[in-house]
């Protein structure tokens, strides 16, 4: 059995816009208060798509983490790191190749969609085929049990849990397991030995799904196990061989609601966005700019809000009262698109402004940005390399 662990990273292929702080940002504030959190910068999931351009992926990446600074990641709660400075990642990832069926990485579904919206490049490459199986390095190598995802990414996780099955299938069935087994539930004492294995009766004879969560917590309670031993018995509980690389579970994470300044979902590559950094000048120009609804031509005009882009901002940012003035006056053109676009560049300002705050504070310290990174990728490497010793004894590759 393992720790309740989050794990979870972002490409640093520019400046982060208000769409990551709402869509990805703000869940990691949460989920940092509640769990163990590794979050990383995937430098080498960017050379993925942009291996012909790589010269500014280091750049983005130490901005990247100030950028998560800013937005209040606490490296006091949570790991940061970069995924290049952990060796093991790609070790596993190599390891894990070898047990990979080519049709599995052909049919995630993302592959063929990728390629058919990022047509001017050439992503015929072995490193774009497998990049689901380096996320799922990522994942198995700290044996992160919690990914925060979006349906989207849905696909990845399960093709993760497919390659951890896979995995102990193959690789967890060591010599002895059952003497081992029952070696394990001995230290346990007789009282939660028993019970332990009522639980496991109960799960496999009737599918008793209660029993198997009582289970769990009566193995992490128990202070005579190793890990091994942990790791034995979780297998055992489940019919299954030794669990060496847990399979990770979905939290599903809600969609972002940011929209971006012409209506659609806020993205870079539909140049639509505010950046989390983006200087006040610049945002009231965006705003006051915005495309409105087309039917108001005139000051004097009727509209109509939903029809308008300004409205999204308006449900994301704007009090209740706010947003009768806003469909009164527009209604009935009582106020001007200007006017009614003013709360919305006050409210985003006041949302950035402790962003900048902070972001000046390591703006001003980039030292302290790099020790901070550098415990980090210290405490990851320590983490990958208690996964790897497993891995690599349940290979045969564990060499005096």
């Amino acid at each position: 059995m393992f720790v309740d662990r989050v794990l979870s990273g972002m490409r640093p292929t520019g400046n982060l816009h208000l769409g990551h702080y709402h869509g990805v940002l703000k869940n990691w504030l949460a989920l940092q208060q509640r769990y163990e959190c590794l979050f990383f910068v995937a430098d080498w999931h960017a050379l993925t798509t942009h291996y012909d351009s790589p010269g500014m992926i280091e750049q983005h990446s130490w901005e990247m983490v100030i950028d998560w600074l800013a937005a209040g990641v606490d490296p006091d709660q949570a790991t940061l790191f970069i995924q290049s400075k952990v060796p093991a990642h790609a070790e596993l990832y190599l390891l894990l190749s070898m047990i990979t069926p080519l049709g599995w990485l052909e049919r995630v579904p993302t592959y063929k969609d990728q390629q058919e919206k990022l047509s001017e490049k050439d992503l015929g490459t072995y490193g774009f085929l497998g990049y689901p199986l380096l996320q799922s390095a990522d994942i198995l190598i700290y044996r992160a049990n919690l990914v925060p995802v979006g349906e989207d990414q849905a696909p990845h996780l399960e093709f993760t849990r497919e390659i951890s099955r896979r995995f102990n299938h193959i690789f967890g069935k060591e010599p002895d397991f059952e003497v081992k087994v029952a070696q394990a539930i001995k230290k346990m004492g007789s009282k939660h030995g028993k019970r332990y294995g009522e639980l496991r009766s109960r799960y496999l004879e009737q599918g008793d799904e209660n029993a198997l969560v009582e289970a769990r917590s009566l193995l992490l309670e128990q202070q005579n196990l190793n890990a091994e031993d942990r790791e034995r018995l979780s297998g055992y509980l489940e019919g299954r061989s030794k669990v060496i690389l847990p399979e990770p579970q979905t939290l599903l994470t809600q969609a972002s609601r940011m929209p971006g300044l012409d209506g659609q979902k806020m993205s870079k590559s539909y140049g639509n966005t505010i950046g989390l950094r983006e200087d006040a000048d610049s945002i009231a120009k965006k705003i006051r700019t915005m495309p409105t609804d087309p039917a108001r031509i005139r000051r004097s005009d009727p509209g109509n809000p939903e029809k308008c882009p300004v409205w999204q901002f308006h449900q994301l940012y704007s009090s209740a009262d706010t947003r009768n003035w806003v469909q009164q006056g527009c209604t009935s053109a009582g106020i001007g698109c200007l006017e009614c676009k003013q709360p919305i560049v006050q409210a985003i300002l006041d949302e950035q402004a402790p962003i900048l705050e902070r972001a000046r504070m390591y703006e001003d310290d980039p030292a302290q940005v790099r020790k901070i990174v550098t415990e980090g990728c210290e405490k990851a490497n320590q983490l990958a390399e208690e996964t790897m010793r497993d891995v690599r004894a349940a290979l045969g590759l564990a060499y005096p």
